[in-house]
């Protein structure tokens, strides 16, 4: 209801209703070039090779991550995963090296550096996972007996993978121009447009199988126990958070205000599951590139095995703990709040506030992870389980994640510019 009342108060203030009107304007251009196919592709081949299952665990996954525009090998194939690997690439550097911390803080001019730089290193994953894409299509055939490559010559490969990754490109242009002139972050907008888009048409395929098998009672049962229970899980475990009570030291005999420092349990994000699926992708990406179709039939058995499963669960929690140490800082926390007078009651300032806030972090990092790899996880076995419903292929694991996790950061965003109009008609 809250979503609601913010919406509806958003769409009366002319402003926010020109953002609101030019993120839905591109997300139609989105969806629209999602359905159009590479040339020299033959997207039928490929669509009968996934419905016979030939496509193998590892062109489904990445089918997730493009919002179903793999399965169409339309020009946005490759979705903008390779924008968002490389933007964590150079996160994860920015703390390894000084002199990346150094440009950091230089303010707009060294962010706007190390953006350019984020940018190159996209056109390169891009165009790496486009080859790797075409190794994988190369010589495969859909179940019409029809090759996925129509004319597959040297001048035809460059032309595909020069397509794919300008695909990629015009999605991350995309994404800038809905975060400066849209509401929200452009990036995020675009999966989450990829996701949803993908909702109706599969459930719908889920519904008329399920009529045929007359099984249309419980599928409908299942799919919203699950659905529903997934989505509030999922919010409640967002919104989670350890305040941590801080003091700050004031002269005089009035008392000090209190203020708190909230302690996300879910700190890190959708990113450790990325991580996770990027190395278990690895092999089967490899396997790719060989010649040997032994090799790419162990990669297809790999992905989906009990193994597989195992392993996704324990690096998820292993990537949970390496990238909220990465976040967050107990020492430099610690120490910003001795520079500012601040305190926690009945900790010492300096030493002790850190290894007491490292504390809390570690409780709270391990139930966040175990939080994020039973989401990756459990739903993916249970769409094993249950095979006629599809349809949690696309709320699963790390779609359900960032569909929340905007959709949620979307609101706020819209009750802060709300916020602010309002205090500017005050001041008027």
């Amino acid at each position: 209801m809250n979503f609601i009342t913010t919406f509806i108060n958003a769409w009366g203030q002319p402003e926010i209703k020109r953002r609101i009107l030019f993120v839905i304007g591109m997300f139609f251009v989105f969806v629209f070039g999602s359905h159009i196919p590479v040339p020299g592709t033959n997207p039928e081949a490929l669509k009968s090779m996934f419905e016979g299952g030939g496509g193998g665990g590892l062109l489904n996954i990445l089918d997730i991550f493009s919002g179903g525009s793999l399965k169409r090998i339309s020009v946005f194939a490759l979705g903008i995963m390779p924008y968002i690997n490389a933007s964590i690439i150079f996160n994860l550097l920015v703390v390894v090296f000084p002199q990346l911390q150094e440009l950091q803080k230089e303010g707009e001019a060294g962010r706007r550096k190390i953006g350019q730089w984020t940018k190159y290193l996209t056109v390169f994953l891009a165009a790496l996972q486009a080859f790797g894409m075409l190794m994988i299509f190369t010589g495969a055939r859909g179940g019409v007996g029809s090759g996925i490559l129509v004319n597959p010559t040297l001048f035809n490969k460059f032309f595909i993978v020069l397509t794919l990754t300008a695909g990629t490109c015009f999605l991350m242009w995309l994404g800038e121009l809905i975060t400066e002139y849209g509401i929200g972050n452009g990036v995020s907008l675009m999966i989450f447009a990829g996701i949803i888009s993908r909702l109706p048409l599969q459930f719908a395929v889920d519904i008329n199988r399920a009529i045929k098998q007359n099984e249309v009672i419980k599928v409908l049962i299942i799919f919203l126990v699950l659905f529903v229970g997934m989505i509030a899980f999922v919010v409640f475990m967002h919104l989670a958070e350890r305040r941590i009570t801080i003091k700050y030291a004031r002269p005089g005999r009035y008392a000090t205000p209190t203020h708190f420092l909230p302690l996300k349990v879910n700190m890190a994000g959708v990113i450790p599951i990325i991580f996770a699926v990027s190395v278990l992708l690895f092999p089967a990406t490899v396997a790719g590139f060989l010649p040997s179709d032994v090799a790419k039939s162990w990669a297809n058995s790999f992905t989906g095995s009990a193994l597989y499963y195992i392993l996704y669960f324990l690096l998820t929690v292993l990537f949970t703990f390496f990238y909220t140490a990465v976040v967050f800082n107990p020492t430099e926390v610690a120490d910003n709040l001795k520079k500012n007078g601040g305190y926690i009651p009945g900790i010492r300032p300096g030493k002790p506030t850190a290894e007491y806030l490292s504390r809390v972090l570690e409780r709270l990092t391990f139930v966040g992870a175990l939080y994020l790899a039973f989401i990756a996880t459990i739903p993916s076995v249970l769409i094993q389980a249950l095979g006629s419903l599809q349809t949690l292929n696309v709320v699963a694991g790390t779609s359900v994640l960032i569909v929340v996790g905007v959709a949620l950061d979307t609101v706020r965003e819209l009750e802060a510019r709300l916020t602010m109009m309002r205090y500017e008609k005050a001041l008027k």
